[in-house]
């Protein structure tokens, strides 16, 4: 061994990590798939399916889904703000 490690293994704290650490889960993400399935965003959903769909099937149109995009990620936002802080630590 040399000097240098030495001096590390002797003066440098060692820290392990806990084997019984369980895998963490950002509670966002559970939020918006519950929040995905309410009725209201579900139908926005919809929506927002059509207009793709609706694009998707023209080859020369200025059409884009800007609209129906923003408001299905709204309204997905304001369900998972209602509760998101409360689950925060």
């Amino acid at each position: 061994m040399s000097i240098v490690q030495d001096f590390f293994k002797r003066y440098l704290p060692v820290v392990k990590a806990d084997d019984e650490d369980e895998e963490l889960v950002d509670p966002q993400k559970v939020l918006r798939e519950q929040c995905s399935q309410e009725v209201k965003c579900t139908n926005l959903q919809e929506k927002l399916n059509t207009c793709t769909d609706r694009v998707n099937s023209r080859s020369n149109t200025e059409e884009t889904c800007l609209e129906e995009l923003l408001d299905y990620v709204q309204c997905i936002d304001h369900c998972v703000a209602k509760t998101l802080f409360s689950k925060l630590k």
